[in-house]
């Protein structure tokens, strides 16, 4: 389960970016992960809970936005979707092809609840 490095690997670019009192009104951490990146968001999300439980950031979740595999194939020149996550054009089959998204694994943006600072 790598999936809970991956999670340490974002607290500490949040850690980064944020100070203490900011991570405490933390309330979405927008993710975007490609179907091929190997993540199982649900693991993800359990190891990101567990690791923040005792951490300023414990009320703050995670939203995910999965990204499909998307190819385009250098024989037909076509890109397309692939549901299988199988590496082949999906509208001829050859496997001269470009992963154009889906392997990304990226930290978007963090939103704040900025009430909670005002009323401090």
């Amino acid at each position: 389960m790598h999936e809970m490095s991956v999670a340490q690997n974002i607290l500490s670019i949040i850690q980064h970016q944020l100070s203490e009192e900011q991570m405490r009104n933390a309330l979405l951490i927008h993710l975007r992960i490609g179907d091929a990146a190997g993540i199982v968001p649900e693991s993800l999300e359990f190891c990101f809970n567990a690791i923040t439980a005792e951490s300023p950031l414990h009320s703050a979740t995670l939203s995910i936005e999965r990204i499909p595999l998307q190819l385009h194939c250098n024989t037909c020149n076509t890109d397309s979707i692939s549901e299988s996550g199988m590496f082949l054009c999906q509208q001829c089959g050859a496997s001269d092809i470009n992963v154009i998204a889906g392997t990304e694994l990226q930290l978007v943006d963090i939103e704040l609840n900025d009430a909670i600072e005002e009323s401090a």
